[in-house]
């Protein structure tokens, strides 16, 4: 069989995971088992109360809510996956299936990148131009733009699985990791993996770069139009509603640009597989527990909720 074709070599890759501690399999299982479903719930749980409550019915919360299924699908590419592997001796996924989901898992973090640089412009129009606000982001922009972030992402997921699965594997096979990544993958290859290093490195320095720009130029506007604020209360009320952003903004960037951008030679895959978790499973975790604790409308509308279910569970009881 010809070596350049790599599909012909390699069937599949062999996932380590965390066989280096097999000591402690069942308490990471538990752990990323209850990671997982806080992930689901919280997320899911946001997304349901946004669509009830039609206060939330705005383009702030329209994007909070794709947040929301971003990161389910996100963390989701890679979670189910990881949990089975836990009970298996033999931790596989095929040539095909590893490329799947690398696609989704960049895919959705390229989506999340674009995602973060659209909520940060709507809140520099809220902020800055208020009158303007309900023309400027009227629902059909809103949705104009959410097509818009979904198809830069997936983009950025089909470049960059591209040009990684154009290289040769001809062995070995195994992966030290928990999921398909680009780093651990590009380890393996047989052949020069210099083209994928630049089109990785180009890639997020223009999703990641533009839409890291958006956000510190959007918000320089809403620091400055919060200076001309004469109220301290209306100053702390304006940068009380950026505040949860600007936390996922920090750990999502953070993470990620440590992951991707780190050298090879001082690439390190025990601890790539901590900051790997961190921004594919805790961070998804985090954002709806950032949102619902820093913000006031999230908290009115989970007290509607609450109080309804009492009112609807003493109707029943009658």
């Amino acid at each position: 069989m010809a070596v350049g074709r790599n599909i012909s070599v390699v069937t599949n890759f062999i996932l380590l995971g965390f066989l280096e501690r097999p000591q402690l399999q069942i308490v990471l299982f538990v752990l990323f088992l209850g990671i997982y479903l806080v992930t689901l719930a919280g997320n899911l749980g946001l997304i349901v109360l946004i669509r009830m409550d039609s206060h939330l019915h705005s383009p702030m919360y329209f994007f909070l809510s794709n947040l929301s299924f971003v990161d389910v699908s996100y963390t989701s590419s890679i979670a189910p996956k990881m949990l089975c592997d836990f009970f298996r001796e033999q931790k596989s996924i095929t040539f095909i299936g590893c490329a799947i989901q690398l696609f989704f898992f960049v895919g959705m973090g390229g989506t999340e990148c674009c995602l973060l640089a659209a909520m940060a412009y709507d809140r520099y129009v809220a902020i800055s131009n208020p009158l303007l606000y309900p023309s400027l982001m009227s629902p059909t922009i809103c949705v104009g733009m959410a097509i818009t972030v979904y198809t830069g992402g997936f983009l950025t997921g089909l470049i960059q699985t591209s040009s990684i699965f154009r290289l040769h594997f001809c062995g070995p096979r195994v992966i030290n990791h928990f999921f398909c990544d680009l780093p651990p993958l590009m380890s393996l290859s047989c052949s020069s993996t210099f083209f994928s290093q630049v089109v990785n490195f180009l890639v997020v320095c223009v999703v990641g770069g533009a839409s890291a720009l958006v956000v510190l130029v959007s918000y320089g506007y809403i620091i400055a139009a919060v200076m001309r604020i004469h109220s301290t209360h209306g100053q702390m009320k304006a940068f009380n509603t950026c505040a949860s952003y600007l936390t996922t903004v920090i750990l999502f960037y953070g993470s990620g640009l440590f992951s991707y951008l780190h050298s090879n030679a001082g690439y390190s895959q025990d601890k790539n597989k901590v900051v790997s978790m961190f921004y594919g499973a805790v961070i998804p975790m985090l954002n709806p527990i950032i949102y619902s604790l820093r913000n006031k409308e999230i908290k009115e509308a989970l007290k509607k909720l609450k109080k309804r279910k009492k009112q609807m569970s003493c109707l029943c009881a009658m």
